[in-house]
């Protein structure tokens, strides 16, 4: 069986993160990856991680989406998906889920998720954080979102930047309860 997840890069910073959850999910028999890159997502993607980054992850990806197209079979609810990752959420695109404005398809895509009670996990980027942005985060997790601002996890002794992001794609692509091996390793506890 095929199951599908919807990947969303957005233009905060940090689009290593949306870059390295599309290259994890390549990996992964079965999986069907639609992704759609923001205009402001590539821009950021370029200028983070390479100027080839948003041409390489679109050959990873099964299906490629525009972002104007809000007309694609992942904004209806009836092109079942196993959930959707928007990585990094700009607090832009945070403010126009919580308000259901689905101006365009990262935005239509996760209205989706929410109506149909899909997963919808958020790496929200930006700090610190203003009263508006909490009350954002609020009402998406009131909705049934996962908001999970990547915050590195330094008990895993990460030695590079690469590590770091890494386990937060892992942690991600975990929080989607996908069949089969967790992709983050567990943990064992100190036993001190």
């Amino acid at each position: 069986m095929t199951h599908r997840v919807i990947v969303a890069i957005t233009g905060a910073s940090g689009a290593a993160l949306g870059a390295r959850i599309v290259e994890r999910l390549a990996g992964r028999p079965g999986l069907e990856t639609h992704l759609v890159i923001s205009s402001s997502g590539e821009r950021t993607l370029r200028h983070e991680v390479g100027e080839d980054a948003p041409d390489r992850l679109k050959r990873l990806a099964a299906v490629v989406h525009a972002e104007s197209n809000i007309g694609a079979s992942i904004a209806s609810g009836s092109f079942a998906v196993a959930g959707m990752i928007v990585a990094p959420c700009s607090m832009r695109t945070l403010a126009a889920i919580a308000a259901g404005l689905a101006d365009n398809l990262v935005v239509r895509a996760a209205d989706v998720q929410l109506k149909e009670r899909r997963r919808l996990i958020l790496l929200a980027r930006e700090t610190p954080l203003h009263l508006g942005h909490l009350r954002n985060m609020a009402a998406v997790t009131e909705m049934g979102a996962i908001v999970m601002p990547p915050v590195p996890a330094f008990y895993q002794l990460p030695k590079t930047v690469g590590e770091i992001v890494d386990h937060l794609a892992a942690r991600a692509i975990d929080l989607l309860a996908l069949p089969g091996e967790q992709e983050t390793r567990q943990w064992a506890g100190l036993d001190r």
